[in-house]
């Protein structure tokens, strides 16, 4: 959304100042001395965009997509009433039960976790399944950590079948009002191919070899007890909610309907619900749509394209937006990269669209920082005991990314 009263001239070094400022703290993660993450920078960075740009408030708040806000807000609810029901517990221990082969159990794993995360929070997925497959694997004297390591992967390919997938395909699918049917008959196959490279590598890595020397059982905690009823009625309101996203209907409004009958519940409370919405992420998108947003007032970001063109490196071209795309959502987090690309690259076209959503999520599996859904898997693992270093993912992540960006680049090819 552009601003209706641009910085003046004298304002914009400024503001290419704090937008520079703003991308550098995302990229490192911290500021020195400082106790603030990546958020709290987002945050930072718009305070001083309306602080030191001296336009009005109202055109500051216009530059948030409030579309994107409210449907992500919903998701986080529907997403929450199905884990409050222990739908997410059960399907995670009923894959637990199928150790007794585990290369069958690690593709049930990564096909489980890539089937919810198209429809479901993909960060929720593996906030819930690491614990309980960590515990199980432990059980059996196997390593967890290629399983973990699969389990984060799959998540971030299955998230980018859908647009409600990820928080990235949710702002791309309103910005550039893409289409939810046609999305996904463009990127299911180079998903299913991603996927299926994800799988056989894993395994090739693996191959059975990961033998602990002894049993170490561990129990995960947290687990909510299952709710057949409610369960029913997630998934019901769910599949209606994904059915209405095919008509002309506001996505944003069918969501938020959706999340009002589940917080008009007679079981869960409020509270209850509300603590398992992930604010720092709403917080996280608010902050750089006003950060982007002023950046992109300015004019620098077409200037910016320009140059990049002149140089080469024209984003138009759908090869060279999904390396651009998968290499800054490894550089400045996935979400930053994309909220930057969306004020440079056209996507009003839907195969650039279509492209940038699905290298996003395919990027996120290079490297452990790649993604929150990874940083939430090495998380959890460490407090079940386990330890996913940087080099242990990457030698996973690495082939699987090359191997998901090679489809998709085949992909673009065919398709013209």
């Amino acid at each position: 959304m552009t601003a209706a009263v641009p910085p003046s001239i004298a304002d914009r070094p400024a503001v290419l100042v704090i937008f520079a400022l703003t991308y550098l703290g995302l990229a490192v993660g911290r500021i020195p001395g400082l106790k603030v993450d990546r958020t709290g920078i987002a945050v930072l960075g718009a305070i001083a965009m309306l602080v030191i740009s001296r336009l009005p408030t109202n055109t500051i708040v216009e530059f948030i997509n409030w579309p994107t806000v409210l449907l992500l807000f919903s998701f986080f609810v529907i997403s929450a009433q199905l884990r409050l029901s222990g739908f997410f517990d059960l399907v995670a221990n009923a894959i637990a039960r199928q150790l007794g082969n585990p290369t069958a159990f690690l593709i049930l794993l990564m096909l489980a976790t890539a089937g919810l995360s198209a429809f479901l929070n993909h960060d929720i997925v593996c906030f819930v399944f690491t614990p309980i497959v960590a515990a199980a694997l432990l059980k059996q004297r196997l390593d967890p950590v290629p399983f973990l390591v699969a389990l984060a992967i799959a998540s971030n390919i299955g998230a980018a079948a859908t647009l409600v997938g990820n928080p990235q395909g949710m702002m791309i699918a309103q910005i550039g009002g893409l289409d939810f049917g046609h999305y996904a008959a463009w990127c299911l196959p180079p998903v299913v191919f991603a996927l299926l490279c994800a799988c056989a590598i894993t395994w090739l890595l693996w191959r059975g070899r990961a033998r602990l020397p002894e049993a170490q059982p561990v129990q995960p905690s947290g687990q909510y007890p299952f709710d057949p009823a409610h369960t029913i009625k997630g998934l019901v309101i769910l599949a209606v909610v994904i059915g209405l996203f095919f008509t002309k209907l506001p996505k944003e409004v069918v969501a938020l309907t959706a999340a009002g009958i589940h917080l008009a519940s007679p079981k869960f409370r409020t509270s209850d619900m509300l603590r398992l919405v992930d604010w720092q992420i709403l917080v996280l998108f608010m902050g750089l749509f006003v950060v982007t947003g002023a950046f992109q007032a300015t004019g620098c970001g077409e200037q910016a394209v320009l140059w990049l063109s002149r140089g080469g490196l024209n984003l138009d071209s759908p090869r060279i937006l999904a390396l651009a795309t998968a290499a800054l959502s490894n550089i400045i987090n996935n979400s930053a990269a994309v909220m930057l690309l969306l004020k440079v690259a056209d996507v009003a076209r839907p195969p650039a669209a279509y492209v940038l959503s699905l290298a996003n999520s395919f990027g996120g599996s290079l490297i452990v920082v790649g993604s929150v859904a990874n940083i939430i898997v090495v998380q959890q693992a460490r407090e079940m005991g386990v330890d996913i270093s940087f080099r242990a993912f990457a030698r996973i992540g690495i082939p699987v990314t090359i191997a998901a960006l090679a489809g998709l680049l085949g992909w673009i090819t065919l398709m013209g």
